[in-house]
């Protein structure tokens, strides 16, 4: 006889043929084709969900306009002990060449990260190196003055709209900009496609006597085999040179691929950490037997830290805070900044005619069984985003925090502006809201 989880592979196979044979009879009717793949949405959602239980006996997902709106609407049905309301704010689905362009790194835009720095001062949050933005040599801390000719900049809604349209979604757009050495520049960009870049700055600080290394890592999308082949790189670099303390800022990575996460935390991780339990993949009762998964730490590298800090905002996501989280019970892992999005949950997409869908599926907890961090995890040191200097920069804010505890056993620029912040971060949250949050496993495409 066939095992259980024998059994539950097979109905998966099963279900993957079932929807493909359908998708494929229907080649030929346009909305018939589009039918199936919502149907196909709220099928796998019912098995792979991971809140399946709470789902309703009955969906309509013919009534939605597309799969990702079908995604949208079964979000609601994510209730977690503990929490009030809906925990799910990530289940999605994606045209496959959406998806292709996303996981790729590939984007098509001017390559600006923006964000606000009080209410009426919207700085350069980053900027992508290949980039439209980057070619014109626009640099983070920037402010914007006027854009297409309107100077009225603010976070009020309509205009926090008109800005993001402006600078995000537009195909050409005349900006002018007010520098740090106080002079003024016009630049007009026009959207190209480009390469993103996941290492925005890598740099070793002085402080102390001690060797600092500081890393300003943005994505963990891209070409795995060509991020480890940097990864490996930089850490050589950084052992070369002695160093003692590593600050990672993670305050913009909104995830990625899992795999990349493993691959940095092994040179994260302490020496007397090899080995041992890096982080468990738990999936709803249906699928655990098949896909539950412990990953354990495999160190590379010659870095032996003790402790660690990472640089935090609203904006670090999902793989970001899954290696956070992972090397928690192994160093003294330091917080600085803002509490973090808060997604300890990933998926990976599922085939669904021209779309993939991308149910949640899986929960990760660390080697305590410490997770479910869906208010965000929170800061030792709660410090403002500095967006008035450019990376690196050591009197910017955050950074400048945790080099004062390095050499001084204490956090620095502790945040005096609390309200302000608060005021301006439903603007800045619309404002991210653009950039992917997810833990994509892609092992599991391969079970």
């Amino acid at each position: 006889m066939l095992s259980i989880a024998c059994k539950k592979i097979f109905g998966t196979i099963a279900l993957l043929f079932f929807i493909s044979a359908l998708l494929v009879s229907c080649k030929k009717d346009g909305a018939g084709i589009e039918n199936l793949a919502k149907d196909s949405a709220w099928l796998y959602t019912q098995e792979l969900y991971l809140w399946n239980q709470n789902l309703p006996s009955r969906f309509d997902a013919r009534s939605y306009n597309d799969p990702n709106a079908v995604m949208v609407a079964l979000r609601a049905y994510s209730t977690e002990p503990g929490f009030t309301g809906p925990v799910d704010r990530w289940s999605f689905a994606a045209t496959k060449k959406e998806w292709d362009d996303i996981s790729s790194g590939i984007s098509g835009d001017f390559g600006l990260g923006i964000f606000f720095n009080a209410a009426n001062d919207l700085r350069v949050s980053y900027v992508e190196p290949a980039s439209p933005a980057g070619q014109a040599g626009i640099q983070r801390s920037w402010r914007f003055t006027s854009i297409n000719g309107n100077t009225t900049i603010d976070t009020s809604t309509s205009n926090i709209a008109r800005i993001a349209n402006a600078i995000q979604n537009s195909n050409t757009g005349t900006f002018i900009f007010h520098r740090p050495d106080n002079t003024d520049t016009t630049i007009t960009l026009t959207a190209a496609i480009y390469q993103e870049e996941p290492v925005l700055l890598d740099s070793i600080y002085n402080v102390g006597g001690n060797k600092v290394g500081y890393l300003v890592y943005n994505s963990f999308l891209g070409s795995i085999s060509t991020m480890k082949s940097r990864f490996n790189t930089l850490f050589s670099k950084f052992s070369s040179a002695g160093v003692s303390d590593m600050i990672v800022d993670l305050r913009y990575n909104g995830g990625g691929y899992v795999e990349l996460q493993n691959e940095l935390a092994n040179y994260l991780v302490p020496s007397a950490g090899n080995s041992g339990v890096m982080l468990k993949e738990e999936f709803n009762d249906k699928y655990s037997s098949v896909y539950d998964t412990t990953i354990n730490y495999a160190k590379k590298g010659a870095l032996n830290l003790s402790r660690i800090f990472f640089i935090t905002t609203k904006n670090t996501a999902s793989a970001s805070e899954l290696l956070i989280n992972s090397l928690k019970p192994y160093m003294d892992v330091k917080l600085v900044g803002r509490a973090s999005h808060g997604k300890p949950v990933g998926f990976f997409p599922l085939s669904a005619g021209s779309w993939y869908v991308f149910p949640v599926s899986f929960r990760s907890v660390n080697k305590n069984g410490e997770g479910n961090y869906f208010n965000g995890l929170q800061p030792d040191a709660t410090v403002s985003d500095g967006l008035d200097k450019n990376w690196g920069d050591t009197e910017e804010n955050c950074l400048a925090s945790a080099l004062h505890y390095i050499s001084s056993g204490s956090f620095s620029r502790i945040s005096g502006r609390e309200q302000q912040d608060m005021l301006i971060e439903p603007g800045n949250v619309k404002l991210g809201a653009r950039k992917f949050r997810g833990a994509v496993d892609k092992r599991l495409l391969e079970k």
